[in-house]
C-alpha cells in the first residue's frame, strides 16, 4: 500500500506526553503520512505544543478541537476523520509514543477488508516521569536497554517490543472483537465510512472502541493481529474516570444485541451538524 495515512493522535490536557508522542512520529522511517490531533477540548497550552512541528512531521500536522464538555473521544475522532486526507487512518493514544518503523509497520500490514489491532509495553510512572521530564528519545531505545527497564520493573512486558513474521496466524482471530483496545488501531477509511465512524453517543472513558469493532466484524472487515510489529510505548497516567463505564456497557450490550453495522451518531450526524451549526444565543 502507497497511498496517503492519516495517524489520528487524540489528546487531552496532556501536553508534554503529546510533545513527546509527535517527537516520535517526527522519527519515522516512513514519512508519507500526515497527522491530525485530535483534541477533546483541551486547554490552549496543547496548541502552543502543537504549533512548532508543522512542517517537521510527515505531509502535514492539523490540530482539531472541540470545546471540553466531558471525554468525548468518539466524536473528537470522528471529527479528526473527517479533516482528514489519508485512505488509511491509524488511531494512536496521545500517551503512546511510536517507535521509527511503527508507520512502516502499519502500512506492510495493510489489507482491503481487515483492519488492524496493535498492543503496547507499559511504562511505570517513575520511568515515565524520568522519560518526559528529562526528554529522553525512548522510542529509540535498544532492546539492551528495553532488558534492562525490564529488569529494574520500568516497564511490564518485552513481547510487543519484538518482531515476528506471524504470516497466517495475525488473521486467526478475524471476527474476534473482545481484548482488542483503541489506543492503537488501523483501519481503511472507506470501512470507517460504510459504519459510519465511532458513535458519538458513547461519552465517558470505555467501550467506544468494541461497538466499533462490532460493527466493522459485522460489516465484513476482519480483524488482523498487529502484535510483533506495530507495538507502542504507553506513557503511565492516572486511572480514567469511569463513572460513565456501566451506561456505556449497557449500550454495548444493546449493540450486540441487534444487527446494527452504521453509528447511532457517527460521521454523517457530525457532518450535518458541522453544515448547519445551531444558532448561537
Amino acid at each position: 500500500m502507497t497511498d496517503l495515512i492519516s495517524v489520528i493522535v487524540s489528546t487531552y490536557n496532556r501536553p508534554d506526553a503529546l510533545d513527546a508522542v509527535l517527537r516520535s512520529l517526527a522519527r519515522q522511517s516512513d514519512g508519507d503520512f500526515e497527522v491530525l490531533v485530535a483534541d477533546d477540548g483541551s486547554r490552549p497550552d496543547t496548541a502552543a505544543v502543537v504549533k512548532p512541528w508543522h512542517g517537521r512531521i510527515g505531509r502535514r500536522v492539523v490540530h482539531v478541537w472541540h470545546p471540553d464538555d466531558g471525554f468525548r473521544l468518539a466524536e473528537i475522532r470522528n471529527r479528526a476523520i473527517l479533516a482528514a486526507d489519508g485512505v488509511y487512518c491509524i488511531f494512536l493514544d496521545g500517551d503512546c509514543l511510536a517507535r521509527g518503523d511503527f508507520v512502516a509497520a502499519h502500512r506492510a500490514l495493510a489489507e482491503p477488508g481487515w483492519f488492524v489491532t496493535g498492543n503496547r509495553v507499559l511504562l511505570s510512572r517513575e520511568l515515565t516521569e524520568r522519560v518526559l521530564g528529562k526528554n529522553l528519545t525512548a522510542e529509540a531505545w535498544t532492546m539492551a536497554q528495553w532488558l534492562a527497564a525490564r529488569r529494574s520493573g520500568g516497564i511490564n512486558r518485552l513481547a510487543p517490543l519484538v518482531a515476528l513474521p506471524l504470516g497466517r496466524l495475525r488473521k486467526a482471530q478475524a471476527r474476534a472483537w473482545r481484548g482488542a483496545r483503541g489506543a492503537n488501531i488501523a483501519m481503511w477509511r472507506t470501512d470507517l465510512v460504510a459504519v459510519d465512524g465511532f458513535d458519538g453517543f458513547f461519552a465517558g472513558w470505555g467501550r467506544e472502541d468494541s461497538d466499533l469493532f462490532v460493527r466493522l466484524i459485522r460489516a465484513g472487515v476482519h480483524r488482523k493481529d498487529g502484535r510483533y510489529a506495530t507495538g507502542v510505548l504507553h506513557l503511565w497516567h492516572k486511572d480514567a474516570d469511569r463513572a460513565r463505564l456501566s451506561d456505556n456497557e449497557r449500550r454495548l450490550d444493546e449493540v450486540l444485541a441487534s444487527d446494527r453495522i452504521v453509528a447511532s451518531k457517527g460521521l454523517s450526524a457530525l457532518r450535518d451538524e458541522m453544515a448547519n451549526p445551531s444558532p448561537v444565543r
